[in-house]
């Protein structure tokens, strides 16, 4: 692995056009340069994500070595004790722990070793199960090297886990494994685990559930055998090389459902321990495409909630099953015009006698609280601004939650650039700010709700992240980047502006370079993500490449959140429904002409670019036939919906047999011969997430038309881009890139 940031790297950029022949362009990137302002240099100090024990009066800590966990007391931050050695640990040994999960009654602890990765988030590990009272450590699984998944039952006695895409479950007491399923097969049956389309747009690793009197355990099976599969190469590459690929390349296939091609077909089913039989359940409507969660309601073993969505993903039921039955009762429909917001489905909070929900019914997003029969016992929040996190409720029936806020000095539209985090007491009458009414804050809160650790940053200031407990007292601080911010204390600032397009008011900002001088004509690059419900023009610490770019090699950098962007509401994010990157592609175009407006900024050397969406519309831009970009950078574009996965690409604009209009005109692949501006394109060859096909299918459009593009791959990286510095690489091309062509 590369890690000397004092190297500088020769990339060559290859000038792809029909006819002739390639055209090569050499640039030295100075990686060290342009390190510190990117991922992982720009990283602030953060605290460790704390395991609470479960009264909350204490957390649990992995040592840094690895070797130990320590138990430290929350309130204090005093050491406490340290409830493993892996130096003196009976029965079994690991040499070092490189991450665990607590029991939910702390009596024993999940750990593993040996990680290695299956998709971007999910992953297979060698996992040990460590009693703490009798210092006793075994593995997991004496038939399996590698699980995926575990979960701890609720009296903490049993783990079930997935191997070879069937579960099994450990009985901790007895040291031994039953198989709960035993159809799984690699690319027809997963049990347990999403598919691939589930872990990457419904945010989830775990398709099982625990009853809460461990008698059964619940879970989705997923038959893929008719989703067709997608392939790629894989190189020995520069990053961790894999040797075996040094002659002749690999490949990795899995099963990837492009829009309107058929999913996985996911079913629910209950196994009862002590029979060891298994029930399919049945829902009771054909509505159901998919199924994002199943969790149990309260503490009846009798109501497990089952949330479904039709394949629009604009119509939620939510049902409760009977898992020994089998019956199924629908408690809940929520629908939308558009499609629903995935908080709606992703995020509801199952309590002891009801349920939390947040839903966009009145143009906003608002909490609701049901009942377990379904009837709604009464709405927390309203008013205009966006409720964007839910955290729970304290012993004392304070809930707390996290929103846009209200109003900043009398501007609606800034209050989206924020968030604050608030409470409602039990009455619901009264609402006050527990964080400051600009910047932006989160929190994250012990399960017991009686300890939460704020984290705190505005454009200013990096993040502060301050202990507290919910009587709202500061009880320590436990990261205040004091030294980091000192690094960036020179630094130009952001400031913040608004702007407007066909009517609508834009939030924006501008970095401007260091030693900047009005009289001066600077250039400009603009950059943007402006995918569905997104924010980059936030009142949030951000260090990144675009102050490198302006205090180190004197650009402007100018950020825009067009139409469809998040924090203002549903209409308007909803506006590009059916339709992406047609409003986007005017905002982002209204920009440009803002920019050019202003009397420090040169108008005929304006830039655009972006990753992922950020990259789509990049590609949108420059497409359209009043687009006044003289360069632009397009990484990990995509170049077509019908190239992406069916959740996502669905969800904006139904499928193609529905809406086959829409996507031709979305897609930049369709409007290549408008393009007239440089092109540099990157890419990671390993991307399983936008496919490099997408890359390589643009320019192939290219050449058909004679248009010349630069291209830069990256050998076996994913979306992310990420390792051996490949981060700055990315960044510093592309500035380098725009220096050359603006």
């Amino acid at each position: 692995m590369m890690n000397n940031l004092t190297k500088t790297f020769t990339c060559l950029a290859v000038s792809l056009a029909i006819g002739g022949g390639p055209v090569y362009a050499q640039a030295r990137i100075d990686v060290e340069s342009i390190a510190r302002y990117v991922y992982p240099g720009n990283t602030p100090d953060s605290p460790k994500s704390f395991t609470y024990l479960p009264d909350g009066e204490s957390y649990l800590l992995l040592g840094n070595d690895g070797k130990t966990i320590e138990r430290y007391e929350t309130a204090t931050g005093k050491l406490l004790e340290t409830v493993l050695d892996v130096s003196h640990t009976r029965e079994s040994s690991v040499k070092s722990v490189e991450s665990f999960i607590l029991s939910p009654d702390g009596s024993k602890i999940l750990l593993y070793t040996s990680k290695t990765p299956v998709y971007r988030h999910s992953f297979k590990a060698d996992w040990h199960v460590f009693e703490i009272k009798r210092n006793i450590l075994r593995p997991l699984s004496k038939q399996f090297a590698l699980q995926q998944a575990p979960l701890f039952s609720p009296d903490g006695r049993m783990v079930a886990f997935v191997a070879g895409n069937n579960i099994h479950i450990k009985k901790i007491d007895y040291d031994s494994e039953v198989a709960v399923t035993k159809d799984g097969e690699a690319d027809k049956v997963i049990n347990g685990i999403p598919d691939w389309t589930y872990e990457e747009e419904f945010a989830t690793d775990c398709s099982m559930a625990w009853a809460p009197d461990n008698s059964t355990l619940c879970y989705l099976r997923y038959d893929e055998e008719k989703v067709p599969k997608f392939s790629f190469p894989l190189y020995e590459g520069y990053c961790t090389p894999s040797a075996q690929y040094a002659l002749y390349p690999g490949t990795f296939s899995y099963k990837y459902p492009v829009a309107g091609q058929p999913n996985s077909v996911v079913t629910l089913h209950s196994y009862d321990v002590e029979t060891r039989k298994t029930k399919d359940i049945q829902l009771g409507s054909t509505a159901v495409e998919y199924i994002p969660r199943i969790a149990y309601g309260g503490k009846s073993a009798e109501r497990l909630m089952a949330v479904t969505l039709n394949r629009a993903q604009n119509r939620m039921e939510v049902f409760a099953v009977n898992p020994k039955s089998t019956v199924s009762k629908s408690v809940l429909v929520e629908e939308s015009k558009a499609w629903l917001n995935p908080m709606a489905y992703e995020q509801i909070h199952w309590g002891d006698d009801s349920f939390v929900i947040s839903s966009e019914r009145s143009g906003w997003n608002h909490l609701y609280e049901y009942s377990y029969a379904g009837q709604q016992l009464r709405q927390l929040t309203s008013g205009e601004f966006d409720v964007t996190d839910y955290y729970g409720t304290d012993a004392q029936g304070n809930a707390y939650f996290q929103s846009t806020a209200q109003q900043i000095d009398g501007q609606g539209d800034r209050g989206a650039l924020s968030r604050v985090v608030q409470k409602i007491d039990k009455s619901g009458k009264k609402t006050q700010p527990v964080t400051p009414s600009n910047g932006w804050a989160s929190a994250t809160f012990s399960p017991a709700m009686n300890y939460y650790v704020v984290n705190y940053s505005n454009e200013q200031t990096p993040p502060r992240h301050t202990m507290r407990n919910t009587r709202e007292k500061d009880l320590r601080v436990l990261a205040d980047n004091a030294e980091y911010a000192a690094r960036y204390a020179s630094l130009p600032r952001k400031e913040f502006f608004t702007m407007t397009s066909e009517g609508y008011t834009l939030n924006g900002y501008i970095i401007k370079p260091s030693g900047f001088d009005q009289s001066k004509k600077y250039p400009v690059i603009m950059w943007q993500y402006s995918g569905p419900g997104s924010q980059e023009v936030t009142d949030r610490w951000r260090m990144d490449w675009d102050y490198y770019a302006a205090a180190e090699r004197g650009f402007v950098v100018i950020c825009v959140d067009g139409r469809g962007t998040g924090g203002r509401g549903a209409s308007f994010r909803d506006i590009v429904y059916r339709n992406l990157g047609h409003y986007e592609t005017i905002d982002q175009l209204a920009a440009a002409q803002y920019a050019a407006s202003l009397p420090f900024v040169d108008g005929s050397r304006i830039g655009i670019a972006g990753w992922s969406y950020g990259g789509y519309e990049t590609l949108m831009a420059i497409s359209d036939t009043a687009s006044r970009f003289k360069a632009a950078v397009a990484i990990a574009p995509v170049t077509s919906w019908r190239y992406y996965d069916t959740v996502y690409a669905e969800r904006y604009m139904l499928t193609p047999g529905e809406n086959e209009e829409g996507y031709r005109a979305s897609a930049p692949i369709e409007r290549v011969g408008n393009v007239e501006c440089s092109l540099l394109m990157m890419h990671g060859t390993a991307d399983d997430n936008v496919h490099l096909s997408n890359t390589i299918e643009y320019v192939s459009r290219l050449q058909e038309t004679g248009r010349v593009c630069d291209m830069l791959l990256f050998p076996n990286m994913n979306h992310s881009i990420n390792g051996c510095d490949a981060r700055a690489l990315v960044y510093g091309r592309m500035v380098e890139y725009f220096a050359r062509n603006l």
